[in-house]
C-alpha cells in the first residue's frame, strides 16, 4: 500500500468506520422492534431468536473467510463487493412480506456484512502503521463499535414508532452508498505478500458448527430431545474435526497458532463473553419494556439511553487509555462494572424498579463501552501486518458467536420458563437465570481480562508472532499441506 498523507489516512479511517457502524447498527437495531414483528407475523419466541441470530450466525460463520479472501485477492475488491451485497440484502429485509423471508434476507445482508468489518480493519491496520498511531485508529473503531452497538436501540425504536420497522433497513441505503462512492475514489488497494489458499473443508466446518449449535439451543424448549441430540452432535463432531484437520493445513482458516498468543487468546475469549452479554442484555430488555411494562417502542428506545450514554462517552476513553496505558485497566473497569449489572438484575430483581433499572443500564454501558477497543487492539498489535486480515476476523467472529450464543442460550432460558404461563406474571422470574448467565459473562471478561494483560502474556504475543514470521519467510510461495 503506498504511503499516505495524513489527511488521506483520516478519510480512509472515516470510510472504514461508515461501513462498521451500518454493520454493527444492524446487530442490535432489530431488537427494539422485536415486538412489532411478534404482532405482525405472530412470531414465536424462537422466532424472533432467530430473526436476530440468522445475521449474527452468518456474520460469524463467514469473517474469517471474507478476511482471508480479503488478504489474497484484493482487500478494496472485496471491501466493495460487501458493500453492494449488503446494501441490496437491507432492502430485501426493507421488502420482507413474512417471518421466514426476513430471516433469508437478513442472512444475505450479513454475507455482505461478513466482507466488512474484518476487511476494514485490515485496511486500518495497513495504513496506520506507526505502533502508537495504529493504536489510536484503532481505539476509534472500537469507539465505533461500542456507540452503534448501544444507539441501534434508540435508534430502532424512533423509526419504528414514526414510521414502522422496515425504516431501520432504509437507513443502510444511503450510508452504504456514500461508502461504496468514497471507497472506489480514495481506498488504495492493498493485499497480503504471500497469496494463500483457500480452505472449504475448514469453511464448512466452520459453518456446520455454528449452524448446529445454534439451532439446538435455540430449539431446546421446544423440541424433543431426539430431535436436538443429533443437532448437538454434529456440532461437537465439526468441532473436533476442525480441531483436528486445521493444525495439518499450512495455509488454514483458522489459524490454531494465533492461541499460542495469551493476549490474543484472552481477547476471542472476551469478545465471546461481552458480546453473548450484549445479546442476552437487549433481548431481555426490549421484551420486557415493550411487552411486561407496555411501552411502545419509542420509549422502550429511550429507556436504553442511561446505557447508551455511557458507551458513548467510555468507548473513545478506552480508546485513549489502550494507547497510553495498554488493555489491563479498560479490561477490569468493564468486566467489573458488567458483572455488577448482571447481578443487580439476578440479585434484586432490577427491572422491577425504576431507580434500580436505570442503574444496571448505567452500569451495563459503562462496561461495554470498556470493552471493545482493548479486544481490537489486543487481537491484532502482536500479529504481523500480513497476517492483519485473518487476525481481525478471528476477534470479529468471536464477537458475533457471542452474540449469537447470548441470544440463544438467553432466549432458550427465558422461553423455558415462561412456558404457558401468562407472559407479564412469568417474565421476571423467567428472566432470572438469563441475568445469571450476564453476570457470569461479565466475570469472564474480569478474570480473562486480568490473566492475558500482564508481561508473561505480552511474552507470549512476541514469541508467536516471530514464530508465525519464520513460518511464512520458510514457506514456499502457494504451497500447502
Amino acid at each position: 500500500m503506498p504511503e499516505l498523507s495524513h489527511g488521506r489516512r483520516m478519510l480512509v479511517l472515516a470510510i472504514c468506520c461508515m461501513s462498521l457502524l451500518i454493520v454493527s447498527l444492524d446487530n442490535t437495531v432489530l431488537n427494539v422492534a422485536l415486538p412489532a414483528l411478534q404482532r405482525e407475523f405472530r412470531a414465536s419466541t424462537s422466532g424472533l431468536q432467530w430473526a436476530i441470530d440468522a445475521y449474527t450466525l452468518v456474520l460469524a460463520s463467514l469473517l474469517m473467510l471474507a478476511g482471508s479472501t480479503a488478504d489474497r485477492i484484493g482487500r478494496k475488491r472485496v471491501f466493495m463487493a460487501g458493500l453492494v451485497v449488503f446494501t441490496l440484502g437491507s432492502l430485501l429485509c426493507s421488502l420482507a412480506p413474512d417471518l421466514s423471508s426476513l430471516v433469508v434476507f437478513r442472512m444475505v445482508q450479513a454475507v455482505g456484512g461478513s466482507m466488512l468489518n474484518p476487511v476494514a480493519m485490515s485496511i486500518i491496520t495497513n495504513t496506520f502503521t506507526g505502533r502508537r498511531e495504529r493504536a489510536r485508529a484503532i481505539g476509534v473503531w472500537g469507539a465505533v463499535v461500542g456507540i452503534s452497538m448501544a444507539a441501534g436501540p434508540l435508534i430502532g425504536g424512533l423509526l419504528v414508532e414514526s414510521v414502522g420497522w422496515r425504516a431501520i433497513f432504509w437507513i443502510n441505503l444511503p450510508v452504504g452508498l456514500a461508502a461504496l462512492l468514497l471507497t472506489w475514489r480514495l481506498v488504495p488497494e492493498s493485499r497480503a505478500p504471500g497469496a494463500r489458499r483457500a480452505d472449504p473443508v475448514g469453511q464448512l466446518l466452520v459453518i456446520v458448527l455454528f449452524g448446529s449449535l445454534t439451532y439446538a439451543i435455540i430449539e431446546a424448549p421446544h423440541a424433543a430431545l431426539p430431535v436436538i441430540a443429533p443437532f448437538a452432535a454434529v456440532a461437537l463432531l465439526a468441532l473436533l474435526t476442525l480441531l483436528w484437520y486445521e493444525p495439518r493445513r499450512r495455509e488454514p482458516l483458522v489459524d490454531l497458532r494465533f492461541f499460542r498468543s495469551a493476549p490474543f487468546s484472552g481477547a476471542t475469549v472476551i469478545a465471546v463473553g461481552a458480546f453473548a452479554a450484549l445479546g442476552g442484555f437487549l433481548f431481555l430488555s426490549t421484551l420486557y419494556l415493550q411487552n411486561v411494562r407496555g411501552l411502545s417502542a419509542l420509549e422502550a428506545g429511550l429507556w436504553m439511553l442511561p446505557m447508551a450514554v455511557p458507551t458513548f462517552l467510555c468507548a473513545p476513553l478506552s480508546g485513549r487509555l489502550v494507547g497510553s496505558r495498554g488493555p489491563r485497566l479498560p479490561l477490569l473497569i468493564a468486566g467489573g462494572a458488567m458483572t455488577a449489572s448482571g447481578l443487580l438484575f439476578a440479585l434484586f430483581e432490577a427491572e422491577t424498579s425504576d431507580t434500580t433499572l436505570f442503574l444496571g443500564y448505567v452500569l451495563f454501558g459503562i462496561g461495554f463501552g470498556f470493552v471493545n477497543a482493548p479486544i481490537t487492539h489486543t487481537a491484532v498489535s502482536g500479529m504481523p501486518t500480513e497476517r492483519a486480515g485473518v487476525a481481525s476476523a478471528v476477534a470479529s467472529t468471536s464477537r458475533q458467536l457471542g452474540q449469537t450464543l447470548g441470544v440463544a442460550v438467553v432466549g432458550a432460558v427465558l422461553a423455558a420458563g415462561v412456558g404457558s404461563s401468562s407472559y407479564a406474571d412469568a417474565f421476571v422470574p423467567a428472566a432470572r437465570p438469563g441475568w445469571w448467565i450476564l453476570a457470569g459473562c461479565g466475570l469472564v471478561v474480569l478474570l480473562v481480562g486480568a490473566l492475558t494483560s500482564g508481561r508473561w502474556a505480552r511474552r507470549t504475543a512476541e514469541r508467536t508472532a516471530g514464530s508465525l514470521r519464520s513460518a511464512e519467510i520458510a514457506r514456499p510461495a502457494g504451497t500447502n499441506a
